[in-house]
């Protein structure tokens, strides 16, 4: 039997993004995180649906020295104590690090794949940027997108577009052999 996941960005996905001129910006701290609305229960419909859940977040704000390691792992732990996530993949590289992990590649859920078998033909990468949607295609799981409004470019098609996590969930939950 297969394992299916669900692949989810962090910030405008799980938690608020803070928005500053149109664009999205990760919390700092744990004191700064706050979770969107529905997500508690978008996950735990998900987790009875069978799929692993886990986090993708490119946090490029370490390698450029603004944000520490530190902080992402305390943020981290503070979403593991109240949500089912499987596990938590961060890429802390910026794009001039020429990386695998940094979406829009896809190597943050490769890698998961392997670790977990997951088939990603049957999985779904859920998040509110291009770069999101184009690692899901590029590992060939269903892209979802969350439209924030956000003053930046848009994902390539195909994607499903919603509007919440939970929305999502309830997508996903409801498509032909989710449950």
């Amino acid at each position: 039997m297969s394992t299916r996941a669900v692949f989810l960005d962090r910030d405008g996905v799980i938690n608020r993004a803070i928005v500053r001129d149109g664009k999205p910006y990760p919390p700092s701290t744990p004191d700064e995180l706050e979770l969107m609305p529905g997500v508690e229960g978008a996950l735990r419909r998900l987790k009875s649906a069978g799929f692993l859940l886990i986090v993708v977040t490119n946090q490029p704000d370490v390698a450029r020295g603004t944000a520490t390691r530190v902080d992402v792992d305390r943020i981290h732990a503070t979403l593991a104590r109240t949500l089912p996530i499987d596990e938590f993949c961060v890429c802390f590289h910026d794009d001039s690090d020429h990386c695998t992990c940094r979406k829009p590649l896809p190597g943050m859920l490769l890698d998961s794949a392997v670790r977990w078998h997951i088939d990603l033909a049957k999985s779904y990468m859920i998040g509110d940027r291009w770069r999101d949607v184009a690692a899901g295609q590029a590992a060939g799981c269903d892209a979802v997108f969350i439209d924030h409004g956000y003053d930046e470019r848009m994902p390539q098609p195909p994607f499903h577009r919603v509007m919440s996590l939970d929305e999502a969930a309830k997508m996903i939950t409801g498509a032909k052999g989710a449950t």
